[in-house]
């Protein structure tokens, strides 16, 4: 059932606020009335209207004075003016300090409450945009971050409590927990939820790459540069900007980085402009910053810079609940990609699974799933369809290089090595995987 729409009446004429009051009552608002503006600036100190239907000329603060005081406490509210004294200068300068719209008086009560359903026709639209937006982000947050452990519940509640803030966040944990997903689900809780959320792979990029990537550069700052580029932090202005693998960044690096933070400005690569941009700043690495910084390796105050907030995501293996709805997740993910009939998972495969102790965490179960999918041709998963026991683990996955690699060439060929198809099903830029195609020596199934 649809909220009734609110009305606050503000006129010292005791007739008027008397035939509105009976109009909107019988159309089925919620309807107050204030004899003057420092009343209805009380009443709206404790209540909020919808629409605010105002006189022009009352004693004491007249209706414009009201309507700019009420934009600034209320801004979502819709002011209609009413005047008997309607000139031209009178109405452009309510539209001017945010009026919906003027009538003037007598009223023809058709017209006004014509005038009074469009308002309330915005005010719904605006309630069902922001209720989408809302069902938008929450899509977005849920949809790859999964879990009803108790690890991962306090996940859960710690992205519920930073996001909210301002403040910086370094996300820990091994490789294939999901960093970059907690990432984005703090983002898309944050208030810059509807700006960029703007990702840089710091270990993928060398030194003067990572510069120009996160800086931007003049055309002509070096070869190969043949325009102006903006920097990530200049793309992240007023969203988020998700420094991924922090603690691969050279010492050179580490300063430049300290300076943009202090001071939200820079100068592209080549370039003499200073730059400034509103962002914030979350960084993920699977390493131990802090021993890091201890040893020499890390600069200490770029650490507690970053180091404002930490989530630790847990390993796989530390939230084996979670496996059967992982695994449920990404067969409806692979079947739907494979264009396959939708299939399940036998108990024994599944059991197989939840006793595996998982090095890759979720990267590497969700690569059993796609093999599983791939290679299976019946209507459940069965162990058949699974390494067979340890070979889970070894020979093909000895190292998290070795499983990255197998994952890596599994995708290009399922893709028949499009670069731009697979970098988008990895979640990666075009260069790191080029990166990673020439550390691990790929090539093309002949």
């Amino acid at each position: 059932m649809a909220r009734k729409i609110s009305i606050l009446i503000v006129d010292d004429e005791e007739s008027v606020r008397d035939s509105l009051y009976n109009w909107f009552i019988e159309d089925d608002y919620r309807v107050e009335c204030a004899e003057n503006a420092k009343k209805a600036l009380t009443m709206l100190e404790s209540d909020s209207f919808d629409i605010i239907l105002a006189d022009i000329k009352m004693p004491g603060m007249d209706g414009l004075e009201m309507l700019r005081r009420i934009k600034s406490i209320h801004s979502e509210s819709i002011v209609i003016v009413m005047t008997a004294f309607a000139t031209v200068d009178t109405a452009v300068q309510a539209l001017k300090d945010g009026a919906f719209d003027y009538v003037t008086k007598p009223f023809d009560p058709d017209d006004l409450s014509h005038l009074i359903r469009n308002a309330s026709k915005q005010i719904s639209l605006l309630e069902e945009n922001e209720i989408l937006k809302d069902k938008v982000v929450l899509l977005e947050n849920m949809e790859d971050l999964i879990g009803k452990s108790p690890a991962m519940q306090r996940v859960f509640r710690e992205i519920e409590s930073v996001a909210p803030s301002n403040a910086s966040v370094i996300i820990t944990g091994e490789s294939g927990t999901g960093k970059e997903l907690v990432a984005k689900a703090i983002h898309a809780n944050s208030p810059r939820k509807f700006f960029p959320l703007v990702s840089v792979h710091c270990g993928a990029l060398t030194e003067s790459l990572l510069e120009s990537e996160l800086f931007g550069h003049e055309k002509g700052a070096f070869t190969g540069a043949v325009y102006n580029r903006k920097g990530r932090f200049e793309m992240a202005d007023s969203g988020t900007i998700f420094l991924d693998e922090i603690a691969t960044i050279s010492s050179k690096m580490q300063v430049e980085l300290l300076r943009v933070l202090e001071t939200r400005s820079f100068v592209r690569v080549g370039g003499n402009k200073e730059i400034t941009s509103d962002f914030r700043v979350i960084c993920a690495t699977n390493r131990d910053l802090k021993s890091m910084v201890e040893k020499g390796l890390f600069r200490e105050d770029l650490y507690y810079r970053l180091n404002v907030v930490n989530i630790n995501i847990p390993p796989l293996r530390e939230r084996i609940e979670d496996i059967p709805l992982l695994v449920e997740y990404f067969i409806n993910k692979y079947c739907s990609i494979m264009n396959k009939p939708l299939i399940s998972m036998d108990s024994a495969a599944l059991r197989r699974l939840q006793e595996f102790s998982y090095p890759g965490n979720i990267r590497e179960l969700e690569n059993l799933i796609e093999r599983a999918i791939v290679v299976g041709n019946g209507k459940k998963i069965t162990l058949k369809d699974l390494p067979p026991g340890k070979e889970i683990a070894a020979p093909a996955f000895e190292s998290l290089d070795d499983l990255e690699k197998n994952h890596i060439s599994l995708i290009l060929n399922k893709y028949n090595w499009n670069i731009s198809a697979t970098a988008k099903a990895l979640k990666v830029d075009r260069v790191t995987l080029y990166n990673k195609i020439k550390k691990y020596g790929l090539k093309p199934l002949k």
